[in-house]
C-alpha cells in the first residue's frame, strides 16, 4: 500500500472536522447551562423544587435517548443532511423556548426539545459514509476527542457568558450555535454521493436482543448510565457549594472549572497511556469508577473551601475524563464484529437516559434530604457500578473492521476464507454478511496491520 493511501484524503479529513464541528455546536448547547442552571433557576422561578430543576437538566435526554435511533433511520430513507438539518433546527427552537421561558414548566419543554434534535446517530453515520474504511476510526477518534472538548469548554463557557449576558443569554447563544451547525452542514460537510445503511456506525434493530443479552455490554451500558447520572446529579447541587464554600458567585465559577478542567486533561493522559498501551485497561478503568464514587463522598464531607473544592473536583473530573474517553473504545473491544452500531446506539441510549433519570432521581433526593441524600445517592450508584465493573473481562486492543465483496460466495467460500483469516495470529473473529455483501472482523492491531488486511481481502473478495 503506497504512503499517500494511508493518509486521509482532504475531503475525508473535511467530513471529519465538520462532523466534529457539528457535533461540538450540539454538545456545547446541551452542558453549557450545567453549571449555573440550578442557581439560576432558583432565583429565577418562584416555589421551583430541586425535582423541577433536575427534570429540566436531565430531561434531554430522554428524548435524545428515544429519538436518535430513529433518527439515523429516517436518515437511510430521506437522506443524512436533510436529517440533520431538521434535528438542529429543533435544537435551535428549544434553546429559543428555554430563553424565554418565564416557567420552570416551559423550561422543562424547552430542554425536552433540545433534546429532540437528536442527530448523533445520523452524524455517526455520514462519517461512516465519507470516510473510507481505514481511516474510520481515525476519524471517529477526532469525533470524539471533540465532544470531550465541548463538555470541558461548556463548563468554562457557561458561567462566562452567564457573567456577560446572563443565563438566558446563554440559551440565545447556544441557539446560534444551532445555527451555525446548520450553517456547517450546508457548505462544510462534502456531498455524499453513495449513501447505504452503515452497519458499523447505525443500529440495526433485529440486533438488539443479542447486544442487549452480551454481558460485556450490558456492564458498559450500566457503566455509562451511572457515569452521566452522578454528573447531571451532582450539578444540582455543586454550583451551590461552590457558592457557599468555595466564596465564588455564580457568574465566577469558570475560575474555578477552567484550571480544574485543564489539570484533569493533563493528568488523564498517563492512565490513557498505561491503559492502551501498557495493557492496563481493566485495573485503571475500575479504579477510575471507584474514584468518581468516592470523590461523591468528599463533597459531601470534605467541600469546606477553595482548594478543598478544587482538589475534589480535579480528581473527579480527571476520573470522569478518563473514563469517557474509554468506554466508547471499550464498546468497540467487546462488540461482536458485526454488532458494532447497534452496540454503540444502545451504549449512546443509555447514556442519555442516564442523565435524564440522574436529574430526577437526583434533584428528588436533593428535594427530600438534602445535599446529604443526593451525594450518598449518587456514591451507592457508583459503587454499584463498581461491583460490575470489577468483573469485567480484560479486553484486548481490538478493533472492527470491513470490507465489501463482490458476486456470490458459496457457504464453503466462506467457511474456508473465514478458516483462513482465523489462523492468522491477530485476528479474531469473522463474520461474513451475504446480505450485506461484506465481511466484518475483529484485529488486534499490536499483531497485526489492520490496513495491509483490508488491501488484503478487498483484492482477495473483489
Amino acid at each position: 500500500m503506497s504512503e499517500m493511501s494511508r493518509r486521509m484524503s482532504p475531503t475525508e479529513r473535511r467530513a471529519a472536522f465538520s462532523v466534529a464541528g457539528i457535533f461540538s455546536t450540539r454538545m456545547l448547547g446541551l452542558f453549557m447551562i450545567f453549571p449555573v442552571f440550578a442557581l439560576f433557576a432558583h432565583e429565577e422561578f418562584e416555589g421551583v423544587t430541586a425535582t423541577q430543576i433536575g427534570i429540566a437538566m436531565g430531561i434531554y435526554g430522554l428524548t435524545q435517548a428515544f429519538l436518535q435511533i430513529p433518527y439515523g433511520m429516517l436518515s437511510d430513507r430521506f437522506g443524512r443532511k436533510p436529517l440533520i438539518i431538521l434535528g438542529m433546527l429543533v435544537f435551535m427552537v428549544g434553546s429559543i423556548v428555554c430563553a424565554l421561558a418565564d416557567s420552570i414548566e416551559m423550561m422543562i419543554v424547552g430542554r425536552a426539545l433540545q433534546g429532540m434534535g437528536a442527530v448523533a446517530a445520523v452524524l455517526m453515520a455520514t462519517v461512516a459514509d465519507l470516510v473510507s474504511e481505514q481511516f474510520r476510526l481515525r476519524a471517529m477518534s477526532i469525533v470524539g476527542m471533540t465532544i470531550g472538548l465541548s463538555f470541558t469548554v461548556s463548563l468554562v463557557a457557561g458561567p462566562m457568558l452567564g457573567e456577560l449576558f446572563g443565563v438566558r443569554g446563554i440559551f440565545w447563544a447556544i441557539a446560534g450555535l444551532a445555527v451555525l451547525g446548520v450553517l456547517l452542514v450546508i457548505f462544510m460537510v462534502p456531498k455524499i454521493s453513495n449513501q447505504t445503511f452503515q452497519r458499523e456506525a447505525e443500529a440495526d434493530p433485529s440486533q438488539f436482543k443479542d447486544v442487549i443479552k452480551n454481558p460485556q455490554l450490558l456492564r458498559l451500558d450500566i457503566g455509562v448510565f451511572v457515569l452521566h447520572a452522578i454528573l447531571t446529579a451532582m450539578f444540582i447541587a455543586v454550583p451551590f457549594l461552590i457558592r457557599d464554600t468555595a466564596g465564588l458567585d455564580s457568574l465566577h465559577h469558570w475560575e474555578l472549572y477552567l484550571p480544574v478542567m485543564l489539570l484533569s486533561f493533563a493528568l488523564m493522559v498517563p492512565f490513557i497511556i498505561q491503559a492502551e498501551s501498557k495493557g492496563r485497561m481493566k485495573p485503571i478503568f475500575v479504579g477510575a469508577v471507584l474514584t468518581v464514587s468516592l470523590m461523591q463522598l468528599a463533597l459531601l464531607y470534605g467541600a469546606e473551601g477553595f482548594w478543598s473544592m478544587f482538589v475534589i473536583l480535579l480528581v473527579f473530573f480527571t476520573a470522569f475524563n478518563l473514563l469517557e474517553a474509554s468506554l466508547p473504545s471499550l464498546v468497540v473491544k467487546l462488540s461482536p464484529a458485526d454488532k458494532k452500531g447497534t452496540a454503540s446506539g444502545v451504549y449512546s441510549s443509555s447514556q442519555f437516559l442516564g442523565a435524564a433519570c440522574g436529574g430526577a432521581l437526583g434533584g428528588w433526593f436533593y428535594q427530600l434530604y438534602g445535599m446529604d441524600g443526593l451525594f450518598l445517592f449518587t456514591a451507592g450508584m457508583g459503587l454499584v457500578w463498581f461491583a460490575v465493573a470489577a468483573t469485567m473481562v480484560k479486553p484486548l486492543p481490538l478493533s472492527i473492521a470491513s470490507v465489501p465483496f463482490t458476486g456470490v460466495l458459496s457457504e464453503a467460500d466462506r467457511d474456508a476464507y473465514t478458516a483462513k483469516l482465523l489462523s492468522y495470529d491477530g485476528v479474531h473473529e469473522v463474520v461474513f454478511m451475504p446480505d450485506d455483501q461484506r465481511v466484518y472482523f475483529k484485529v488486534d492491531r499490536t499483531r497485526i496491520d489492520e490496513a495491509g488486511l483490508i488491501d488484503y481481502l478487498e483484492k482477495g473478495l473483489a
